[in-house]
């Protein structure tokens, strides 16, 4: 039997339909001006391509670096995911699970910082970083991004945890396990859900990561994609290869949209995961 839908309904998915459209259309309107020449491109804007142009792929890909820039990308993404993703994990896991003198103050601490502009960090953990020798340093870079840790992923791991049972660990506590045993062979994999979850907001926040590289980072070979697109937008002020920058657009938005796709069931869930578990 087909739900009937009212006027409001018809509204709703109108605007939402409307909404789509104004994110759908400049992706688009971006890839087709990649597969144009330069001349077709300042000729007419909406026109399509007569001929498609894929050698501004490789152009953007050879000429501007993104080839390095992806790998230095991978790498700081790679890194940081897999250190931050287990130091949120241990937090979350410490907060939720362990009864200790202060840990409601500490939770308390953690979410008054979300009141805090994360920018009023930024000097002293620039100058932090300098005199360990750690700036102009990809892993520098990766440590600091591992260590900062986001109150939006401790609540989202956090509530998940809160919904496994205590009986769970205080059966392994009378077999003579220690919280370690405990967190690594029984709060990990209940919690794979979630961890999957935070990690997949973690690679879209590393991946988009843009102030971060720019202030740390001062070699041209270890720009993430985020510098190297800034870098070549700087450079449109005398070449005005702007098809060659819309190519390397999109392959920028290859990996963080493959990752979407492939995961935007858990991305979604993942929104509410936190409040629902709780």
């Amino acid at each position: 039997m087909k739900e009937k839908r009212n006027f409001k309904d018809i509204i709703f998915r109108g605007i939402l339909y409307l909404w789509g459209l104004t994110i759908i259309f400049p992706l688009g309107w971006v890839l087709f001006e990649s597969l144009k020449t330069n001349p077709e491109f300042f000729a007419n804007i909406w026109a399509l391509p007569e001929k498609l142009q894929f050698g501004n792929y490789i152009k953007a890909w050879k000429e501007y670096n993104f080839g390095k820039a992806l790998l230095n990308t991978l790498y700081y993404v790679g890194g940081s995911m897999i250190l931050g993703l287990f130091f949120t994990t241990l937090n979350a896991y410490a907060l939720t699970r362990i009864e200790f003198k202060g840990r409601q103050l500490i939770w308390g601490l953690i979410m008054m910082s979300l009141f805090l502009p994360g920018i009023n960090a930024l000097v002293p953990q620039y100058v932090v970083m300098r005199d360990l020798g750690l700036t102009n340093s990809l892993s520098g870079l990766v440590l600091l991004s591992s260590l900062g840790e986001t109150v939006f992923y401790l609540m989202i791991l956090g509530g998940f945890m809160k919904s496994i049972p205590k009986e769970v660990e205080e059966s392994a506590f009378l077999d003579g396990a220690s919280h370690w045993q405990v967190f690594w062979r029984i709060i990990i994999p209940l919690s794979t859900p979630g961890i999957v979850t935070v990690a997949i907001f973690k690679f879209i926040d590393f991946y988009n990561a843009f102030l971060s590289p720019f202030i740390y980072l001062s070699d041209p070979d270890k720009y993430t994609i985020g510098v190297q697109m800034y870098q070549a937008n700087k450079l449109m002020e005398y070449s005005a290869d702007w098809v060659t920058l819309f190519a390397g657009i999109i392959i920028a938005m290859i990996p963080s949209l493959a990752v979407f796709i492939f995961f935007q069931k858990w991305i979604l869930k993942g929104a509410t995961l936190g409040s629902v578990k709780g």
